[in-house]
């Protein structure tokens, strides 16, 4: 059953050494992230899947044991992360880490998660919303209590100077994806267009349709911790309990 869940987004600038100079910058999106896993915490749960964007657009469905490894050597920083406690420290364990539940990881590690097992699910950006539902139903079906870590981007299309240029589209998609998450909307969530974010290259649907399929038919109440778009991209952090 699942219990909690926490919302954050996934921009490898919440690592202050990949920020480098901007990293105080992303203080506020850091501190909502922290508030966001304390929640989980307090939920007490049984076992907390993290779920986030897959090793490609295309990806399918892909799983991550505790103790994956990540990093961000890819954005010029020499930092390896693992998805909650290491069992093998020095080796790798299962598949490496795509860049959001890499974020992921970093966060749990920020702030010393120890509460319970961690595992995660990578769901490409193209991955059908049925499906998506169906992933959520079954992590939401397992023994215990469960929680929720999902990791992801609004549009990237806010500003002139965003990764995918200025689209019109692009404020009204974040602000009704703000909403949904804030008030835990799972009809909401469930009726993101496929198609329409993957053009404003929303990282989040995916994952965010994940959370909608676990979510159906509990009574959790969201709650919004934040919502910006610093260097045009859609950043919302939220809590369901």
């Amino acid at each position: 059953m699942l219990v909690a869940a926490a919302v954050c987004p996934c921009p490898p600038l919440l690592v202050p050494e990949v920020a480098a100079g901007a990293a105080p910058e992303m203080d506020a999106v850091r501190a909502a992230c922290t508030d966001a896993l304390g929640v989980l915490a307090a939920a007490r749960p049984d076992r907390l899947v993290v779920v986030g964007s897959g090793s490609g657009a295309d990806a399918g469905l892909e799983a991550y044991p505790q103790g994956a490894r990540g990093s961000f050597r890819g954005f010029g920083v020499d930092l390896e992360v693992s998805l909650g406690p290491d069992r093998a420290p020095g080796e790798q364990s299962g598949p490496r880490l795509p860049y959001g539940p890499a974020v992921g990881a970093w966060l749990l590690g920020r702030t010393g998660w120890a509460d319970a097992p961690v595992e995660g699910i990578g769901v490409g950006e193209a991955f059908p919303a049925v499906r998506c539902a169906a992933v959520g139903r079954d992590v939401a079906a397992r023994a215990g209590r469960v929680a929720l870590l999902v990791l992801g981007d609004a549009s990237a299309c806010r500003t002139l100077k965003a990764p995918g240029y200025l689209d019109e589209r692009a404020a009204p998609f974040d602000a009704e994806v703000g909403r949904a998450l804030g008030a835990a909307d799972v009809a909401a969530l469930a009726a993101l267009d496929v198609a329409l974010a993957r053009e404003l290259k929303v990282s989040g649907r995916a994952p965010w349709q994940v959370l909608a399929g676990a979510a159906e038919g509990t009574d959790l109440a969201g709650t919004l911790l934040y919502e910006d778009a610093p260097y045009g991209v859609g950043y919302v952090a939220a809590t369901w309990s």
